[in-house]
């Protein structure tokens, strides 16, 4: 396939503990090979908590809300318009400490596998499981 429109009301929604996931391109859907992008939402609260992505690059891009967003043992709070850029193998994660829903536009390069997605959750391991006390 070599094209396809996505319609925001036929997205692919998974909902989890910390939020939901959109899924705007990835192989399952489109055939992508080297854009995975995701519409998160984070609510008020709630995170996705330290992971790294072994064989991808993730960008996350803040569109509304705010996010304490950690990059391995730095942390910075990220406001609309932000962005982090996340190499391969490199443990981050991000909670929503703000009043209202978080909204995030992610993208994920190369694709991994059909879901276009690899993650390994590091969160119980140390020194993650005590970062955020």
């Amino acid at each position: 396939m070599n094209g396809k429109f996505v319609i925001g009301k036929e997205i692919a929604r998974d909902q989890l503990d910390w939020g939901q996931m959109g899924w705007i391109s990835r192989p399952s859907a489109n055939a992508a090979k080297q854009i995975c992008e995701i519409e998160v939402t984070l609510e008020p609260g709630f995170g996705h908590n330290f992971h790294k992505h072994p064989r991808q690059e993730e960008v996350i891009h803040v569109m509304a809300g705010e996010i304490e967003q950690w990059l391995a043992a730095e942390k910075r709070t990220l406001k609309p318009g932000d962005s982090v850029f996340i190499g391969p193998d490199l443990v981050h994660a991000s909670f929503n400490t703000g009043k209202q829903t978080a909204k995030l536009l992610v993208v994920l390069s190369p694709c991994v596998g059909d879901g276009g997605y690899e993650l390994v959750d590091v969160s119980a391991d140390a020194p993650w499981n005590s970062q955020r006390k």
